[in-house]
């Protein structure tokens, strides 16, 4: 469905309003310094919008080098306790994203971040399958997109597409499917220990088992597909794949306004089979239908599944058709706001077979563009803030994809 040329400008207009406010980097607060280097609040995440924009011609590379100056001003952690979203794999997504058409831009500080990524990679994997093999329960931060594998693995799939760490984290991503018994309960090999909040709670007594993106195991079934609609394959990816979407399968909730998925099981949920979830949760990129559908439609055009594609993509349609859900939808943001249901249907209806996906983007725009506050003192950031607002408002005015691959790190690209 096309945009009407007055809406484009407007979308343009506010993506440039918020740029605006975001010209000139400030130091993080000293007692972080460490939020530089973050994706999700700091300069490397507020660089990527003007990054895409000198590659669209809406900015300059001068401004771009500012933040992405700022970002890595610092000493860049490359510990253990860094991911995608934080750190030495943060600094180096951001330089790729600079260096998309170009062979020399940032060539140097990229092979420097290369060798860190890829040694934080290994020493992660090592951790990782030798919790594997003592058979306890995982954690968040070892798969997650924000701080563990899977995060890590969408970046070196992007620099590094052959690379042995790839490999590795692909491979542990399988054996992470394989069950894991415990207390005499089979449970599957993504459960954690803990609640969704990382803590030690007694609604979830030993844990849970979560089904979102940016935490869950959809998260891993966005890597894995976009790895094998690649090509990129180990032994037992597509049983891996098979297994996740049969869980999804599952858990699927079949309600009046279409299907829906909820957020986290726990052992007596698993136990019997059914959610205490009664309706559908916020549908966003993180946790709600959007992420998961979109993961859903990409194992099935990995697989060469036109039956589960396309019940994913009418899963997304009737999500994006129901007016309860969104009204779920309070802010603007990338990670659980409009900004990221926007990004996430655009590359949802450009693969989909159905138009009403691209039937609903007018809307989805025109619902963002009324949620962003362009002269407002909010979040500045990338993941909850105006940068990625900014970014997902200028993908809906040009309706192309973004020329730095910018939500890669969202894997819904």
């Amino acid at each position: 469905m096309t945009v009407p040329a007055l809406f484009t400008t407007e979308l343009a207009s506010t993506a440039e309003q918020l740029a605006k406010h975001l010209a000139v980097p400030e130091p993080p607060p000293p007692d972080r310094p460490w939020t530089a280097q973050s994706l999700a609040q700091g300069a490397a995440g507020i660089a990527l919008l003007h990054i895409e924009r000198a590659h669209i011609g809406d900015g300059t590379w001068e401004q771009a080098h500012t933040w992405i100056s700022n970002a890595a001003a610092g000493q860049i952690s490359a510990a253990d306790t860094t991911g995608l979203y934080l750190g030495a794999p943060a600094i180096a997504y951001m330089l790729h994203a600079a260096s998309i058409g170009s062979t020399t831009r940032y060539r140097d500080a990229l092979k420097h971040m290369d060798r860190h990524v890829a040694a934080l990679a290994h020493r992660h994997t090592d951790t990782a399958m030798a919790r594997i093999h003592r058979g306890e329960p995982a954690a968040f931060r070892e798969y997650d997109i924000f701080n563990g594998l899977t995060g890590i693995g969408a970046l070196v799939l992007h620099r590094s597409p052959g690379s042995s760490s790839l490999e590795r984290i692909l491979r542990y991503l399988v054996a992470l499917t394989k069950p894991l018994k415990s207390d005499g309960q089979e449970l599957p090999g993504w459960w954690v220990a803990h609640d969704p909040r990382f803590r030690t709670s007694a609604r979830y007594p030993g844990g849970h088992g979560n089904l979102g993106t940016a935490h869950g195991i959809t998260g891993p079934l966005l890597l894995l597909s976009q790895a094998l609609r690649r090509g990129i394959t180990v032994d037992g990816q597509d049983e891996a794949v098979e297994t996740i979407c049969t869980w999804l399968d599952a858990w699927r909730q079949d309600g009046a306004a279409g299907p829906w998925w909820p957020e986290h099981i726990t052992r007596a949920e698993l136990r019997s089979g059914k959610p205490s979830q009664t309706q559908p949760a916020r549908p966003s990129w993180c946790y709600g239908t959007p992420g998961i559908a979109r993961a859903g439609q990409l194992a099935a055009i990995a697989t060469g599944d036109q039956h589960r594609k396309h019940l994913y993509e009418i899963a997304l349609a009737q999500c994006l058709a129901d007016p309860t859900q969104l009204a779920r939808l309070t802010g603007a943001g990338l990670c659980h706001g409009w900004a990221g249901v926007y990004q996430t249907a655009w590359h949802a209806a450009r693969d989909a077979a159905t138009p009403a996906l691209r039937q609903a983007l007018p809307h989805l725009a025109e619902t963002l563009i009324r949620h962003v506050e362009p002269d407002a003192e909010g979040e500045p950031g990338f993941l909850e803030g105006s940068a990625g607002s900014a970014l997902a408002l200028t993908t809906a005015a040009r309706d192309t994809a973004p020329t730095s691959g910018w939500d890669a790190c969202l894997l819904i690209d």
